[in-house]
């Protein structure tokens, strides 16, 4: 028996018993989706619905209220080395790209992917660049059609000049990985626009490059990150997510940088400590892939719940300083909990890719004299 055909049947044997012993175990709290008032901010900073038009040549370049002296400031920045003080008084005065969070597949652990967002809007992150426009929701479903996430892509990037991010738990780290190989594609020709006001397709299947003024198609974008947690295992017994058996640890071209993280000890997500099949991810090309070992007393449910590491300032320090390729970084606090490196880890990301996809913005605005 091959590992990969072990590791699955050990890991189907203890997904069994964990689906009857689950239910005496207290996870932690994720917290609410959204209060009105929430609500009623988001939605008074998004632009009305009937103005959502295709953007017209060089006007996503020449719509963004961005002073010289803020210009420079952000491409003066090292996306290494981000500071909280980058992030509060250069990055979030921009602009910046959209990120799609995608949250597993049984409910409610969309309010998982909800905590998620919190800490990201905590650590400095608009809010209004994660939530949904359209409806405001924080997450996307694995049950969505893999092909309306990425023609919701082109949308955004056609709208706002800077290509999103993706960051799926689970399941959602499966989908997060299949609509790469849309972007690729891997399974149609064509992709049409979706319309995230309209919450539909639109007649069309290639944007305008907001960058370059040029006419170009869905298929063949491109994002900046994306990265997973607890993707494989049981998701890929689903009917939806059977042609990912195969393609999920091979990372296509249409994403700069993917992060895998798995658990050394996830039976859901079929990881075993010195099973590699299901641990290690790998390029297919050009796209830079990591593959991040978490500890083994993660718990794969729960590894987003992180919105309350944001308040503590010991905590907020240790993210804030971490860096995943330099020597010397201090331990985490002691009381940090279940997170902790996966927080830190994606929010290094984040604003890695932030300040390269404003300096990408700012660039362009320099040739096309939209400034």
């Amino acid at each position: 028996m091959n590992p990969f055909s072990r590791a699955r049947n050990i890991a189907l044997l203890a997904a069994v018993t964990i689906a009857f012993a689950g239910c005496a175990t207290q996870p932690p709290v994720a917290p609410s989706p959204a209060s009105d008032a929430d609500a009623k901010s988001i939605s008074e900073s998004l632009p009305a619905p009937a103005k959502i038009t295709r953007p017209e040549a060089k006007s996503v370049l020449r719509s963004v209220a961005i002073d010289h002296a803020l210009e420079e400031r952000i491409l003066a920045l090292d996306p290494e080395h981000i500071s909280a003080d980058d992030v509060r008084n250069t990055l979030a005065k921009g602009p910046a790209p959209r990120i799609i969070l995608l949250h597993g597949g049984v409910f409610p652990v969309h309010l998982v992917m909800v905590s998620t967002g919190r800490f990201l809007t905590g650590m400095g992150y608009p809010e209004n660049r994660i939530r949904h426009p359209g409806d405001l929701r924080w997450s996307h479903s694995p049950y969505e059609n893999s092909t309306q996430i990425a023609g919701l892509i082109a949308w955004y990037y056609e709208h706002d000049g800077m290509r999103p991010m993706m960051i799926g738990h689970s399941q959602g780290g499966v989908q997060a990985v299949k609509v790469l190989y849309e972007l690729a594609g891997g399974f149609d020709e064509t992709i049409r626009v979706w319309n995230p006001f309209t919450d539909d397709a639109e007649e069309r299947t290639s944007i305008l490059d907001p960058l370059t003024n040029v006419e170009r198609p869905v298929v063949g974008l491109t994002v900046s990150y994306v990265s997973s947690v607890g993707a494989g295992g049981a998701a890929l017994l689903l009917p939806s997510q059977w042609n990912m058996a195969a393609k999920l640890h091979l990372i296509p071209d249409t994403v700069d940088e993917f992060t895998g993280f798995s658990i050394a000890f996830d039976p859901i997500a079929w990881t075993l400590p010195g099973v590699k099949e299901t641990t290690q991810f790998r390029h297919g090309g050009t796209a830079v892939v990591r593959s991040v070992p978490l500890p083994a007393t993660y718990n794969h449910v729960t590894v987003p719940i992180v919105h309350t590491l944001a308040r503590d300032k010991a905590t907020r320090d240790w993210i804030e300083a971490y860096s995943p390729t330099e020597a010397g970084t201090p331990p985490p606090p002691d009381d940090a909990g279940n997170g902790l490196l996966w927080a830190a880890d994606v929010w290094h990301s984040v604003k890695r890719h932030w300040a390269l996809e404003a300096k990408r913005f700012v660039r362009a605005r320099a040739l096309l004299g939209a400034g």
